[in-house]
């Protein structure tokens, strides 16, 4: 990459880069914004940000909906670059863009597994394939944050999972019972047990059986 000469101004991706770090946006949201405030440009003729708005924001997200066919998640992982674009880096508000036309949200039964069916899929697995699994299925983990989890992040004392990721714990209820702390020193070895002891598995601190809604539209 190349180095801007001293006093000049740095390109708009790069400021776009600079204010995620700024923000502390993961490198993957990081990523994933900068592709789409480099889709909107290209998608009008590399005409500058700061030279268009509202109008050309819809025309995007529209195009997007009917002839990308993308998701309704994806489309509003767009939305939610081109917000910050404008707001935290051009520092203007985009103004009233509801009229774009949304994607559907596919209206689709999650599929739900019974526990025998859940244990006659741990049984095919082995090492830490299955301690993965088990994480994911036990604990509500997502993958990223399984794959991350450090031996640190699993405190015995309190039952809890600390997610790296995110920041967020994970409560495993009685799982863990009063093992012995030296423990923590084979995770492969223990994890088992501080998934398996629990009658309800590991559930998530505060988590309830219903689902968040999902809006059309929402920047976190």
């Amino acid at each position: 990459m190349e180095t801007p000469p001293a006093g000049a101004k740095p390109r708009l991706l790069e400021q776009v880069r600079h204010t995620l770090r700024l923000r502390y946006r993961s490198r993957r949201s990081e990523s994933a914004y900068v592709h789409w405030v480099r889709r909107f440009i290209l998608f009008h003729h590399k005409r500058h940000p700061a030279e268009m708005g509202a109008d050309e924001v819809r025309a995007f997200l529209t195009h997007l909906a009917v002839e990308a066919r993308v998701s309704a998640s994806t489309q509003n992982q767009a939305l939610c670059a081109l917000v910050s674009l404008y707001r935290e880096v051009l520092g203007c508000e985009l103004g009233d863009f509801s009229a774009a036309v949304r994607a559907r949200t596919p209206q689709r039964l999650p599929v739900v597994l019974t526990r025998a069916e859940v244990s006659a899929l741990l049984a095919q697995l082995g090492g830490v394939e299955w301690l993965v699994a088990a994480l994911l299925y036990g604990a509500g983990l997502r993958l990223l944050e399984a794959l991350t989890l450090r031996v640190k992040d699993v405190d015995f004392e309190r039952r809890e999972l600390a997610s790296p990721g995110e920041g967020r714990e994970r409560s495993s209820g009685s799982a863990a019972g009063g093992g012995d702390r030296s423990a923590a020193r084979s995770p492969c070895r223990n994890a088992r047990p501080l998934c398996a002891r629990s009658r309800g598995g590991l559930r998530r601190r505060g988590a309830s059986g219903s689902a968040r809604p999902q809006a059309a539209f929402r920047c976190a």
